[in-house]
């Protein structure tokens, strides 16, 4: 397990913090001591971890755009960090076909912004670009797929991500490899749930959502497999792959991030959540034939567990049974969760 004394006392810089995995990150690295600065949209709503957690009072904030060079510059440049994490980006397929420019300049501008800012700078040593598992071309090969396979996308977010992850290769071939005192990684992982999700079109938010509002439960593609896997076991990914890059070139490179099994139908994956909540809800189907959604989807996480020796600790019960307890301290007794976000930090990362 990860030593995230490491991280007390280093200059993090964190894009895409307010939102769901960003806002989780920056909370842990809070705890351990790091000394933190986010950049990121403001978020939506009074009910996101970034105010739940109280990180608006707790760390340097700016509310900007990726896509935003100049200002995303100047944050830097001035913070000074040791680690950068870029998250921020259009996270969203369903979006992605409502408004596909928005999701290109941001995915992949917002990425080359802090490639190039990276470059430059004489005080970081250590970059990790988040980007995704729908990275890959999708020919829903039951093995999954490794970091060497072919990348590319139907649709405009997976297609953004595979161009993001293409600048990154461009970038590390051409200037980082060169450098033998910073690290260069990018991190693939999809379909990370745990509290606090709220984004639209997400299977296990959509479904606290109705729950929350007393709805009938739809969902567009039942039988759907996907690599599920608890937050903190993605957080503890990035973690690590960001001490084990800290002042090297060694580790540059992308990196699979995903469960051992959890690959579980989204019916299946309801049903044994609306279990663990003692939940009876009405499901709807409701396909939308303007959004054209693969079926299987699945990583090799070898290179990770072999490399880094990082790998998944949570099942797929206590994954879920985590994610339950987190949503319905929210709605029944929300005024604990954070007491409960740190009990479950502390019980993850330092036990």
């Amino acid at each position: 397990m990860l030593n995230l004394l490491f991280f007390r006392g280093k200059k993090i810089f964190i894009t895409g913090h307010t939102g769901f995995k960003g806002s989780w990150l920056t909370y842990i690295l809070y705890l351990s001591g790091a000394k933190l600065v986010g950049y990121s949209l403001k978020p939506k709503n009074s009910y996101d971890n970034f105010y739940l957690f109280k990180l608006n009072q707790k760390i340097k904030n700016y509310f900007g755009d990726v896509r935003d060079e100049k200002n995303l510059r100047n944050a830097i440049i001035k913070f000074k960090p040791d680690i950068i994490f870029h998250l921020a980006a259009q996270p969203l397929v369903k979006e992605s076909y409502k408004d596909p420019k928005f999701t290109f300049v941001t995915n992949i501008m917002g990425t080359m912004n802090i490639l190039e800012i990276a470059r430059e700078s004489k005080n970081v040593k250590s970059v990790v670009i988040i980007t995704s598992d729908k990275c890959y071309k999708n020919f829903e090969k039951k093995s999954g797929y490794s970091e060497f396979d072919e990348l590319g996308g139907q649709d405009p977010y997976s297609a953004s991500k595979a161009a993001a992850e293409n600048i990154f290769y461009s970038y590390q071939k051409s200037y980082f490899d060169a450098k033998t005192d910073i690290g260069l990684v990018s991190a693939r992982a999809g379909n990370v749930i745990g509290g606090g999700d709220w984004s639209k079109d997400r299977i296990i938010p959509d479904f606290i959502k109705s729950i929350i509002k007393k709805k009938i439960f739809s969902i567009r593609s039942p039988n759907s497999t996907r690599p599920w896997q608890h937050v903190f076991d993605l957080i503890n990914g990035y973690l690590i792959l960001s001490k084990k890059s800290y002042g090297t070139n060694k580790y540059n490179g992308s990196w699979n991030f995903g469960p051992d099994k959890n690959h579980l139908t989204v019916k299946y994956l309801i049903s044994e959540l609306s279990k663990i909540m003692h939940i009876k809800k009405q499901l709807k189907i409701k396909k939308d034939k303007k959004v054209k959604e693969t079926g299987l989807l699945s990583l090799k996480i070898h290179k990770s567990k072999r490399l880094l020796k990082w790998r998944p600790k949570l099942s797929y019960l206590r994954t879920l049974k985590l994610t339950a307890e987190w949503y319905q301290c929210f709605i029944y007794d929300k005024k604990n969760i954070e007491r409960l976000t740190r009990r479950q930090i502390k019980d993850f990362f330092y036990d």
